[in-house]
Order: C-alpha cells, then structure tokens, then sequence
C-alpha cells in the first residue's frame, strides 16, 4: 500500500476518466484539490492530490526531493519520490478501475516535474495526458524521458514569462523536444510569475474535456 497521503473529489456519477494533481515544492495535498472544479465544473472526473514523501528540516510542507540546482533533482530523494508515486498511481487505477488511457497527470512547479517524470517514463504505463504548470523536464541519473512509445500522449505546457524560480526556457524547451517527438503540445505562456495564471487553468479546461472525453469511462 502507498505511503503517500491524499485527498479526493469523486466525480459525480460514473467518471470519465481521472486527474491527478501534485503540488509544489513546500505546499501538500490540500494545495490543488481547490482546481478540481476549476478544471473540472461538471465534475466528470475522479481528481486525486497526493502528497510529497519528503520532509526537509527548516522548510514547511511537503517536498517530492530536494534541490541541488534547479532542472536537477537530486537523484536518491527523486528516485525515492518516483517509485512512491508510481506505487501511488498504480494503486488508484487499481481502486477506481480507471486505467491510464483515461489519465491525466498534472502539477505545479516540483509537482509538474513528477508528472513529466512519471508520465514519459518508458517503465510506466502511458496516461492521456500530462499537464505540467511552471516546471522542467528533469535531468538526473537513472531516468530518462522516452516519448517513442507514448506519441499518443497529449501534453499541455504553461509557464509564466516571468518565473523567477523556474525560467520560462525550460518550458520552451520540454515542448520543443516533446513535438520534436511527435506528441501533440498544447503550449501557452503569459506574463506572469511563479503561480499559476488563471487564464491557463481555463485554457487547461477546455485541453482536460477534449482529452478525456464525456462517455470515456472504462470503470
């Protein structure tokens, strides 16, 4: 059984497929369920927030590992975060009978790492989608992104053009590389920050409904 902690919000009658959301860096389970409704009003999805294994002296929240230099996480506390998460995602397909082809895994900042990590890796089932907020495709021993099996794989990158914590080329860059693979990017940019912009979340909206689809569930 997973370790991670979680929050939940059901859908409303049979879902048509689900949404896992992880967090930031700092932040915990309860940062993003808040977006259910917002990426999700007719609540047609089953939305699971789990939350990061690691503590850090010092720092409040949650982490899913620890920093060393920004687009490389360290490698032992991310390998952990991996496998505790795809132990964790594994289990809530098992649960909810929704499998992967019916997923889309999204996060903000350290949480959009894990889903880029989780949903390219080639030892992991492909979901439908992945939608990373303001994050990278990590660089780190022992993984490494394998897109020639999961071109049916959507993606939707948004980023603020004014992240200091997270530059915007990182963004650029992942989606530069993921059409290069043949994966369809829905890419946006603004100028914002290191936060979520509400206009991408709205424009998430409508790339949630389009890649799963009302009458899509397999449960």
């Amino acid at each position: 059984m997973s370790a991670l902690v979680h929050r939940e919000r059901p859908a409303d009658g049979a879902p048509d497929g689900l949404l896992v959301l992880h967090h930031g860096r700092g932040a915990d389970e309860h940062d993003l369920i808040g977006l259910a409704d917002v990426f999700d009003p007719d609540r047609r999805l089953h939305v699971v927030t789990p939350g990061g294994p690691l503590r850090i002296a010092g720092f409040p929240g949650r982490h899913w590992y620890k920093v060393p230099r920004v687009g490389y996480p360290d490698p032992d506390t991310f390998r952990s975060a991996f496998d505790a998460l795809a132990a964790f995602h594994d289990e809530t397909w098992e649960r909810t009978g929704i499998g992967p082809d019916r997923t889309v895994l999204g996060g903000f900042s350290m949480g959009a790492v894990m889903s880029y990590s989780t949903g390219l890796s080639g030892d992991r089932p492909a979901p439908a989608g992945i939608m990373p907020f303001s994050g990278f495709v990590p660089v780190v021993d022992g993984w490494a992104a394998s897109t020639d099996d999961r071109r049916a794989t959507r993606a939707f990158v948004a980023h603020g053009r004014h992240d200091p914590v997270i530059g915007v080329e990182f963004a650029r860059d992942a989606t530069e590389r993921l059409r290069a693979a043949g994966l369809d990017v829905d890419y946006h940019e603004s100028d914002v920050d290191h936060r979520i912009d509400p206009t991408h979340a709205l424009a998430a909206r409508a790339w949630i409904a389009d890649t799963l689809p009302a009458g899509g569930s397999d449960g």
